[in-house]
């Protein structure tokens, strides 16, 4: 549980295994999330940095400074709050080294069965770790930031290749598959009708694969694109620059199912998420589809794909004038529905 992980990443602290940062020195907190309580005799501000934009508008409510990416270094401690994702853990520490002065203070924690026990082997096998425990199922681990030399390498070890999708699409660590094209939203790109066109948003954008596909239809005057992943959504804007395509873009870090959007479009297309963590919640792809019939103009329409046993058409026939399946496979099904 999340709960356990930031429990266990205070923990050192809590304990007096390590002596709490003191103003004015400053703290790094990367993958930052809501519900962590810093040790009464801890008094160094902390910057929290997380690029998922509900958890930032949470972090951003409770009155944590906090951005979606570092923007400084020199910090006398970082803190690495690991998740699921081995690639994006690693890259969290390579930051985590990158921003950190010589002789400060890593720590890094994460759930027992989220793989930390193999990210704490990893580290270890670069650089010298300082201390280690194990805490409210998880572990957590901490070490001493090494000369510039030492940090640079380990950081660079740390960090992915960079690779690209189908030789043009940029993706990254952590993101929505990032080692290749989903395929419900390429059953999405090549099921869309030829009449597709005018202003076009493009729901739970990604990397941008879908927004590519459109940009590639004559008919399409305009893409706005909004994704929840900052680290997404900016390499979206990589992907769509790299094309060229000389039609207008917008791209906006939103959070679809808690911020209204402000613009009307003819057309959205979606692939919506329908898990948060590992549990599966459908609701979450029905708030999708009641904000994107708030942002349809009158007449204007909805394409998504979906898991075939996900109920989404009771949504569209209780929200919209029409709606219908175009196509389906043997895991998924591609909507349409009119405003």
């Amino acid at each position: 549980m999340l709960d356990d992980a930031l429990k266990t990443l205070f923990h050192p602290f809590q304990a007096g295994m390590l002596a709490p940062p003191q103003a004015p020195e400053r703290v790094l907190f990367l993958g930052a999330r809501t519900g962590f309580h810093l040790p009464p005799d801890w008094s160094a501000p902390v910057h929290a940095v997380q690029g998922f934009r509900p958890d930032f508008l949470a972090l951003r409510q409770a009155g944590v400074n906090v951005t979606p990416q570092a923007e400084s270094s020199g910090h006398a401690a970082a803190l690495v709050l690991a998740g699921r994702h081995r690639a994006e853990n690693e890259a969290r520490i390579a930051e985590a080294l990158r921003r950190t002065r010589v002789g400060g203070l890593i720590v890094v924690a994460g759930g027992k069965t989220d793989g930390i026990a193999s990210l704490r082997k990893r580290v270890g096998g670069l650089l010298p770790l300082a201390g280690s425990a194990a805490k409210h199922h998880g572990v957590v681990s901490w070490l001493e930031r090494p000369s510039d030399a030492q940090a640079r390498a380990a950081a660079d070890a740390l960090t992915p290749e960079p690779a690209l999708v189908e030789g043009r699409f940029e993706t990254g660590p952590g993101m929505f598959s990032a080692d290749g094209v989903d395929p419900a939203s390429r059953l999405l790109a090549d099921n869309l009708p030829a009449d597709l066109g005018g202003a076009v948003a493009d729901f739970c954008a990604g990397w941008g694969y879908l927004a590519a596909r459109l940009a590639e239809r004559g008919r399409v005057s305009a893409i706005d694109l909004y994704e929840a992943s900052h680290d997404a959504l900016e390499a979206a804007r990589r992907n769509l620059a790299r094309m060229g395509t000389g039609i207008p873009l917008a791209f906006h870090w939103h959070d679809l199912a808690a911020e209204p959007v402000a613009a009307r479009y003819d057309a959205i297309v979606m692939n919506p998420p329908f898990h948060q963590g590992r549990a599966a919640e459908p609701e979450l792809g029905l708030r999708m589809i009641a904000a994107a019939r708030a942002a349809l103009k009158r007449g204007g329409r909805l394409f998504l794909v979906a898991n075939r046993s996900l109920p989404y058409e009771r949504a569209l026939e209780a929200g919209f004038a029409g709606y219908g399946e175009i196509t389906r496979d043997a895991r998924y099904k591609v909507l349409w529905a009119e405003r």
